[in-house]
C-alpha cells in the first residue's frame, strides 16, 4: 500500500453525504456508523462525522486573481479523472464555485482546476497537473497569496 492521508471533517447529514460522495462522485464507501462514514477518495480515506456545519466559507485565499476558500481539501487528479469528475458534476447540476478552468497556461505548473461545496458546504477542489512531475517542482513559479 501507498501512502495516502486521512481526513476526518463535519458533515450536516449521512443521507446527503452518501449521496455526494458515493453516488455523484462514485467514491466506494468504507465502514459506518449512524454518525459517520468512510469513503475511499481517489485513494484517500475520508471520515464524514455529523456535525454543526453553521460556519461559513472564507474566501481569503487569493491564486492568480481568483478568490479561493480557504480551507478546502481535494484530490490531484489525472486529466481523465479530472474530465470524469467535472462531467459528473455538471450532470448532477452542482454549481461550481471555481467553474473549471486553466491556470498558468504555457507555464511549468499549468493546471486544470475547479471548486464546488459538498452539500454540507465543505469547500473541495479538483485539479490535475498538465505534467504531474511540477507538483512539487519549486521552480514552477505560480502567483500563490494565501
Amino acid at each position: 500500500m501507498t501512502n495516502s492521508f486521512h481526513y476526518a471533517f463535519k458533515v450536516k447529514d449521512l443521507d446527503s453525504t452518501r449521496r455526494f460522495y458515493g453516488e455523484i462522485l462514485g467514491c466506494r464507501e468504507g465502514r459506518s456508523t449512524d454518525s459517520w462514514v468512510d469513503f475511499e477518495f481517489f485513494g484517500h480515506q475520508l471520515s464524514a462525522h455529523v456535525g454543526d456545519v453553521s460556519t461559513n466559507v472564507d474566501y481569503c485565499g487569493n491564486v492568480d486573481g481568483i478568490s479561493v476558500p480557504i480551507p478546502h481539501f481535494g484530490c490531484l487528479l489525472s486529466k481523465a479523472q479530472f474530465k470524469y469528475v467535472q462531467q459528473k458534476l455538471e450532470a448532477a447540476d452542482i454549481d461550481f464555485i471555481v467553474k473549471p478552468q486553466t491556470r498558468y497556461p504555457g507555464e511549468a505548473a499549468q493546471q486544470s482546476t475547479m471548486f464546488v461545496l459538498d452539500y454540507s458546504g465543505n469547500p473541495l477542489e479538483f485539479k490535475s497537473f498538465e505534467d504531474s512531475s511540477k507538483v512539487y517542482d519549486s521552480s514552477a513559479k505560480v502567483a500563490l497569496s494565501y
